[in-house]
């Protein structure tokens, strides 16, 4: 492990894991950690307002996936490379029982993580996400596809403020692909669940997306809300799915918070 920045307030480097390198940045505070999970393309810099809110009194480890921020490329950008990934730096850390904070994949990732794990995991605070559906046909793979390969000129650009990958048009379209057919499957996953995650659901709709297709996805969330005690919506925001760290962190901030007292209940 290189460390890059090491001093009495916190700690950042980076970890080797497979192939590839993670920036990981643990405050080492001696309250609640909390793991925060970027969305798809995103960077740890997006938590930063979440991180502001709830104060010194938390320990926050963040860390960016293969090839997004500082992190370095691999030959496998899989969500189970994400899955160890997050053990990889739990592990490194010595994070036990975390509050898992995920904005979109990083929350599907959060459910997945503590539904395979549930003594390891305090609970899960999920940013616009999960949702038991998405897109498998062919008709829709094509579609993302095709956005991405519009925008790949925006790519570089988009990197520069932690929303891109250093992945191909390509690359990145095949993480979204994946991550719909996990979607699609989520139903049983979240079923399964036993420890409190609570949704912070956002209004608006995702890029690419029309015809309410975000708000459509939202709603497939109810059945399971009824069948499984353990999952709650903390609130429901304004903003849309880009921009609902950044807007609405505060409701992240509270989300995270009513986790953390109903471990400290059940202790």
């Amino acid at each position: 492990m290189t460390i890059s920045n090491a001093s009495h307030s916190g700690w950042s480097g980076m970890l080797p894991v497979e192939d590839t390198a993670l920036a990981v940045t643990d405050t080492c505070g001696t309250g609640t950690p909390v793991v925060y999970l970027n969305g798809s393309y995103a960077s740890q810099r997006h938590w930063r307002p979440v991180i502001n809110d709830l104060g010194s009194g938390w320990r926050h480890i963040t860390y960016d996936e293969r090839a997004r921020g500082k992190s370095k490329k691999s030959a496998d950008y899989s969500f189970e490379a994400c899955i160890r990934d997050l053990d990889a730096v739990l592990k490194a850390r010595r994070v036990e029982r975390p509050i898992l904070v995920g904005w979109s994949y990083g929350a599907l990732l959060g459910v997945h993580w503590a539904a395979r794990n549930p003594g390891r995991v305090a609970g899960v605070v999920g940013v616009d996400g999960p949702y038991p559906t998405g897109w498998t046909d062919d008709a829709d793979h094509e579609r993302i596809r095709q956005l991405f390969r519009k925008f790949r000129w925006a790519l570089p650009m988009a990197r520069l403020i932690g929303n891109a990958a250093r992945m191909s048009a390509a690359q990145h379209a095949d993480i979204n692909i994946e991550a719909h057919i996990i979607h699609a499957a989520l139903e049983p996953v979240l079923d399964s669940v036993t420890v409190p995650v609570r949704y912070v659901v956002a209004s608006g709709e995702a890029l690419g997306s029309k015809d309410d297709e975000q708000e459509r996805m939202r709603t497939t969330l109810n059945p399971v809300l009824a069948r499984n005690p353990n999952l709650t919506i903390s609130a429901k925001v304004a903003s849309n799915h880009g921009t609902v760290v950044r807007k609405d962190f505060r409701a992240i901030a509270a989300a995270t918070r009513e986790v953390a007292a109903l471990t400290r209940e059940s202790r």
